[in-house]
């Protein structure tokens, strides 16, 4: 790092857990952020403001005015542009030091294999079942960990699955792909605006210890929180030795 990235960086440094060692990991790191609406925006400002060396973030849709509630890396002169464009002129603008890729497109089959394998960390900022699903295979499949994230109404959740190690669980543990599965949207029952930026903050946090390698992640554990009532749970998670995914052979 230079005597600049030093600077911008010093109070991360004065951090005995973290230190330059820790900021030096997190430079060369790669982030790939699946998703640049409501939890992508806290999740990508501080991997950006932390100083992640490359963040690919990808998104296929663009920005709406009902986005701008909660979609804190939009802004209202930026309606129509494709999120990644949006988010790809704000993160920059934050820290030019770091590289970002903005692809406007749905990551699937072969070509989302071809992100989380080429990713240090992957955060699950999307709004669909499916793609959740898809993405937790490849990371599974690369050994890539993941760090979860949902918001809907006044409820979030957020979880990491890291099958680097071999007892920690994946997301299809907690929910497998094959059960009946009732998807609730944004569109059709709303969301508290400072929700999606507690549960994104937690996820760049999450990914940036996970990084480090520092403190305890949310590795087999499931962390709810009500913001009605402002009260988190936390739930264990064991690893499914019959998991469609992450199993072992039966």
């Amino acid at each position: 790092m230079n005597d600049q990235q030093l600077l911008r960086y010093s109070r991360h440094i004065l951090l005995e857990q973290i230190g330059i060692e820790g900021q030096q990991k997190i430079t060369e790191a790669r982030a790939l952020i699946i998703g640049a609406g409501g939890l992508g925006s806290p999740a990508a400002l501080y991997l950006a403001s932390a100083g992640v060396g490359h963040i690919t973030l990808v998104d296929n849709d663009e920005v709406d005015l009902t986005n701008l509630q909660r979609q804190i890396l939009h802004t209202t002169a930026r309606i129509g542009q494709p999120k990644v464009s949006s988010g790809k002129q704000t993160l920059e603008r934050i820290n030019p030091d770091i590289r970002i890729t903005a692809l406007q497109e749905r990551a699937q089959d072969g070509r989302l294999e071809e992100l989380v394998s080429q990713a240090s960390i992957v955060l699950d900022c999307c709004d669909n079942f499916a793609t959740r699903q898809a993405v937790n295979a490849a990371c599974v499949r690369y050994r890539v960990p993941l760090v979860s994230g949902a918001a809907i109404s006044f409820d979030g959740q957020i979880s990491v699955f890291d099958t680097r190690d071999t007892q920690s669980p994946c997301y299809a543990c907690l929910f497998p792909p094959d059960q009946p599965f009732e998807e609730v949207l944004c569109s059709t029952m709303g969301v508290f605006s400072p929700l999606v930026g507690i549960i994104g903050s937690c996820q760049a946090a999450e990914a940036l210890k996970v990084i480090m390698g520092i403190g305890a992640p949310l590795q087999g554990r499931l962390l709810l929180l009500d913001a009605l009532q402002m009260e988190w749970t936390s739930i264990g998670i064991s690893k499914n030795l019959q998991c469609l995914v992450c199993g072992q052979p039966h």
